[in-house]
């Protein structure tokens, strides 16, 4: 088992917890006993929830507000919590958010600041607080990525750049990590029924998707759950998502974005 058993002296720490496949994550990992640390901007959320799991489930919570996308906040949060009385066995670097339009026409800085939430945030945690899991020789890593990283996507372009980040980098660690009795994990959903598409300006993305490509976001947590269990180094939370990363990787660039282009020019357009 690559996911370290739950410890008093330990946390979990969850990136972009206050909404969406973080919170379940919390929820989940609060339910196997695990304590858990939770980071986002939204304070009053990250409290109610910490209320909610010390409560159901009588395990240590500790919340921390911070905007990734801020430099010197990354770096105080990451001192906070190397100051901290609890070690981290357990990373799960799953803050983000997308946009969609032509990048010459969305705003600079939010793109800019999507790549900082995105890749250098968990690039920065991912850097602080591995090396002493392969120390201590236990430990679990679960990085979101997202099937938009297996391919340019038009008009979603920033964010499938970060997300192919977030898929590679993980793959390679993993593999770096093999025999340390430490894992890390990558999970790649497809669109999950969250704040994701409102954040992002599409409105009901996932409500217009075909059933069987359809996901909460309690399955998609889960899906990642079980595969820091397994140690696994990626982990498709279906058989459709499996098979549209893979057709990703091997459709011709030449097919593939004019029909992604198409895709998204409908999406925009409803």
């Amino acid at each position: 088992m690559a996911l370290p058993a739950p410890d008093p002296s330990a946390t979990c720490l969850i990136t972009g917890a206050s909404a969406g496949i973080g919170t379940e994550l919390a929820r989940q990992l609060a339910a196997r006993g695990h304590g858990l640390t939770l980071v986002a901007r939204r304070r009053e959320r990250l409290d109610a929830l910490g209320e909610e799991l010390r409560a159901r489930h009588g395990i240590g919570v500790e919340v921390h507000d911070c905007d990734l996308a801020d430099d010197a906040a990354r770096a105080r949060l990451i001192e906070a919590l190397r100051a901290g009385e609890r070690r981290i066995d357990v990373l799960c670097n799953n803050a983000g958010y997308g946009s969609f339009g032509r990048f010459h026409e969305l705003p600079a800085e939010s793109e800019i600041a999507m790549v900082r939430v995105n890749v250098v945030a968990l690039h920065e945690l991912t850097a602080a607080f591995l090396p002493d899991m392969v120390r201590r020789g236990s430990g679990a890593v679960l990085n979101v990525g997202s099937l938009a990283g297996f391919q340019p996507q038009p008009h979603n372009a920033t964010y499938a750049a970060t997300k192919g980040f977030v898929n590679s980098f993980s793959e390679a660690v993993a593999s770096e990590l093999a025999g340390t009795g430490v894992s890390m994990t990558v999970l790649c959903p497809g669109p999950v029924a969250t704040e994701f598409s409102q954040v992002a300006g599409v409105g009901d993305l996932e409500g217009r998707l075909p059933g069987f490509m359809a996901q909460s976001a309690a399955e998609v947590a889960r899906a990642g759950i079980e595969g820091m269990v397994a140690g696994r180094r990626m982990v498709f939370p279906g058989l459709a998502q499996n098979a549209v990363a893979q057709a990703g990787r091997l459709v011709p660039r030449s097919l593939l974005l004019p029909a992604w282009t198409r895709i998204a020019e409908r999406t925009l357009d409803r």
